[in-house]
């Protein structure tokens, strides 16, 4: 908890469960009690279990209460801001973060947690230059996965991916190097290479069998080698060890691909049973439930909770790539192109961005945009979506070749 490498899951039960025991004996021992906080925050965003975050603000607080941030309990601090982060609460964990690094201006994991909240939030100068201050104090895999993912954001792969094999070489545990192994998979995912990032994934559970994220990635490296009966069982296992609402959407849509209406129905209704129960334990749902709502349900809706994210100060190219697209899907498509712009000129380089944009260009009558950007999203990852790679290939079909005749005088 103090170092930043993953424990396993058993090791990190293990710790609650002898802080717990300590802590009925030793009511006053704030340590403790922060740990135990962080601790339970982290099991509930692995196990993408909600209900533990109200114990873990309870331990916090308790913390907070003992020994007050004002007087240095920087590790309460830093799990406050851990559990705002795991909720989606980027604004707070920002602000928890800079307490933090306040009150220890050389203490890494407060540099960590504030690239995190400044990536929630869609400031990658913020983000970029909190980096640079982690790299100065930390070299670990902690530091190495930021600076990946930083680097991802802005569109530079080739770094991004050095950069991921690097954090793998530095983890400290099993359960750290098989998260960095699925980070090297996902990157080999978006530049559609699925044979390779089957690859990551593999390695990844030979570490650890049940790490959901690599379950996941797998599920789509396999479901677009045309492996579906083999990815529908990874997104079962990945669901099983980690019910989270966006594996449930992405499961929902292979299904619905395979015109298995029943189990598609099952996997959404799963999304949204999951999204309701993390919502009454403060998690922030509103990205998953309204691209749901937008290609499934009700466009409109997703449009009015994407502009609460977006009043939040929820910014990222994920939230305006999301907004734009929901704009269209409800008719919008002259107020969607703000938005699926900034999206792909922020840098990263996503198949699903390009393919957004390409279908508000097309809607908005600008043939010429729309063609360049879904053929770059099928050039990115041919395989992006079981639902929208095949769409995005109709619309090209549909937009045919840039006329080749002289304009007229």
């Amino acid at each position: 908890m103090t170092t930043g490498a993953q424990a396993a899951p058993s090791e990190l039960a293990a710790l609650i469960k002898d802080r717990e025991a300590w802590v009925r004996d030793h009511p006053g021992d704030e340590a403790s009690w922060a740990v135990l906080g962080a601790a339970y925050a982290e099991s509930g965003r692995r196990a993408a279990d909600p209900a533990a975050y109200p114990r873990a603000e309870r331990a916090l607080r308790r913390s907070l209460d003992v020994y007050p941030a004002a007087q240095g309990n920087v590790e309460a601090v830093l799990g406050m801001g851990a559990l705002a982060q795991a909720r989606g609460d980027f604004g707070a964990a920002r602000q928890w973060g800079g307490k933090a690094v306040k009150l220890r201006p050389k203490h890494w994991r407060g540099q960590a947690l504030l690239v995190d909240a400044y990536r929630g939030l869609g400031d990658q100068a913020a983000a970029g230059k909190a980096l640079e201050r982690l790299r100065k104090l930390h070299t670990g895999a902690a530091a190495m996965t930021r600076t990946a993912q930083v680097y991802r954001d802005k569109g530079w792969r080739e770094d991004a991916s050095a950069v991921a094999y690097d954090a793998v070489a530095k983890a400290a545990t099993p359960t750290e190097r098989a998260a960095c192994l699925s980070r090297l998979g996902d990157l080999a995912w978006e530049r559609g290479e699925p044979s390779e990032a089957l690859a990551q994934y593999a390695a990844a559970l030979r570490l650890s069998p049940r790490h959901a994220p690599a379950l996941a990635g797998r599920a789509r490296a396999l479901a677009a080698l045309g492996r579906t009966g083999e990815a529908a069982a990874d997104w079962a296992a990945a669901l099983a060890a980690r019910p989270d609402p966006a594996y449930a959407l992405e499961a929902g849509e292979l299904a619905e691909s395979l015109g298995l209406e029943e189990a598609a129905r099952e996997r959404y209704d799963l999304l949204l049973d999951r999204s309701v129960e993390g919502m009454t334990h403060g998690a922030d749902h509103a990205l998953t439930l309204a691209r749901y709502e937008a290609d499934h349900g009700a466009p409109e809706t997703a449009v009015r909770w994407l502009r609460a994210e977006w009043r939040r100060g929820h910014r990222s190219a994920d939230v305006a790539d999301a907004l734009g697209w929901a704009l269209l899907r409800a008719g919008r498509a002259q107020e969607a192109l703000p938005y699926v712009r900034r999206a792909t000129e922020q840098g990263r380089r996503s198949a699903l961005f390009s393919y957004h944009r390409g279908a508000v260009e097309r809607e908005s009558g600008l043939e010429g945009e729309a063609r360049r950007h879904l053929a770059e999203a099928l050039r990115t990852n041919p395989h992006f979506s079981p639902l929208h790679a095949p769409a995005a290939r109709r619309a090209l079909e549909a937009l045919g070749e840039p006329s080749t005749e002289p304009p007229l005088r």
